[in-house]
């Protein structure tokens, strides 16, 4: 049965407007050109404005066109095929008159075309997978059609992959959009405590978002970042962070996460500049690879003259400790794996030892990152590390609830 033109707008339902790269389509194609023999191979698309796009194209020739090239549907055979005005095998295009009215016939020319729909596994009409060379070729026959066919297969299950793809970052772009629109991430804040008086001496802002119950902040960021989101929603939490900052008595400082990335755009240092001079402290994390520690510190310096600077994680990511000395932290947070049965482990001990030395020496705070228990923030305490962080001490807490806290001291 004929394909209605009616079910395109279906078939091109959460395609992006750029050609995907696919490199298994392209060795598909490749593959059955060299087998059938023929010049050229292609895939196509059928997009909107009733147009025909080419995504991959495999040709030893030199063509007028290439992936991205759009013309009507209408002058392709592609579409006539898939409406059952031309069969899938043409040996030679003169034995068909209506491909006489068809532009391509003359202008590359065509000689002999294979082609078949390529059709997803819902049934809806995606675009079309074609062999076809400038001769005719009598020799082809509807054993040549069946290897194409099996070809097609294999192609529509890397595209299905890519609309999969292209669907959920469509679905994670829309999230993201109506967040920052609606600015409906939250902050909650966890204290930090000198680990000598037990006293709180700063908080931790942590963004939350609307189903916390589902999913951890951390797959937000991790979305955000995958479709080049991740500097936006990083913001979004720094200004929602600085906007507590009223609330907060100002002897107590604030810290923000921030990642090198972030502070590389320089978008980061612009918001602190229209913020101004507070007791603020920007925590550089550590959950991704740094190729350039110099840039990282040149970003540093403008950022340092609004906040002190932390390094988070250590002992987890990827700073050595030349880098922690060429970035001068002015405080560096233990991960909660150095810190996480401290009391219970020799070698911790040593390792958190080491580090206390090794802040003294440059100038730097060390606090310890998951503190749970009494026993821990002893060893801690007898090591010199000065500060804590942890639920021993006090969960994340909404900024109403962490003022109280703060102000019971």
């Amino acid at each position: 049965m004929p394909v209605q033109s009616s079910m395109i707008p279906a078939a091109v339902a959460g395609i992006s407007a750029e050609p995907f790269q696919n490199s298994s389509i392209d060795r598909i194609l490749h593959a059955v050109r060299v087998h059938l023999g023929t010049e050229i191979a292609f895939v196509s698309r059928y997009v909107e404005n009733d147009e025909k796009e080419l995504t991959h194209v495999d040709s030893d020739l030199e063509l007028p066109m290439g992936p991205g090239f759009r013309d009507p549907r209408e002058n392709s055979y592609c579409w006539h095929i898939a409406e059952g005005r031309l069969p899938e095998l043409i040996q030679d295009p003169a034995d068909h008159e209506f491909t006489q009215d068809i532009a391509i016939t003359h202008f590359l020319p065509v000689g002999c075309h294979l082609n078949v729909p390529l059709r997803l596994s819902d049934g809806t009409l995606y675009g079309s997978f074609c062999c076809l060379s400038r001769s005719p070729d009598r020799s082809m026959n509807e054993r040549d059609i069946g290897v194409l066919r099996a070809f097609a297969a294999l192609a529509v299950e890397q595209i299905e992959g890519n609309l999969d793809h292209d669907y959920r970052c469509q679905r994670i772009d829309k999230r993201i959009t109506k967040l920052i629109g609606d600015r409906a991430m939250q902050i909650h804040q966890q204290p930090i405590h000198s680990i000598k008086t037990g006293k709180p001496v700063g908080l931790e802002c942590l963004a939350r978002f609307p189903d916390a119950m589902m999913r951890g902040p951390d797959k937000w960021f991790e979305e955000a970042a995958e479709i080049g989101r991740g500097l936006e929603l990083e913001l979004l939490a720094v200004e929602c962070a600085l906007d507590s900052l009223g609330s907060i008595p100002p002897e107590y400082y604030v810290s923000v996460n921030a990642s090198p990335d972030t502070i590389m755009s320089g978008a980061l240092h612009q918001v602190l500049e229209r913020a101004g001079k507070t007791n603020l402290v920007v925590e550089v994390t550590e959950h991704q690879q740094v190729e350039d520690f110099a840039a990282l510190k040149k970003a540093l310096k403008p950022i340092s003259r609004y906040a002190r600077i932390a390094i988070d994680d250590v002992g987890s990511g990827y700073a050595g400790l030349r880098h922690l000395v060429d970035l001068a932290p002015d405080m560096l947070k233990l991960d909660m794996t150095l810190t996480r049965d401290i009391h219970q482990d020799l070698a911790r001990c040593a390792l958190v030892g080491a580090m206390v030395r090794f802040a003294e020496a440059i100038g730097s705070k060390l606090i310890a990152e998951g503190v749970e228990h009494a026993e821990e923030a002893e060893v801690l305490k007898k090591l010199g590390v000065e500060y804590g962080q942890g639920f021993y001490y006090a969960k994340p807490m909404p900024v109403a609830d962490a003022v109280k806290y703060l102000k019971k001291g």
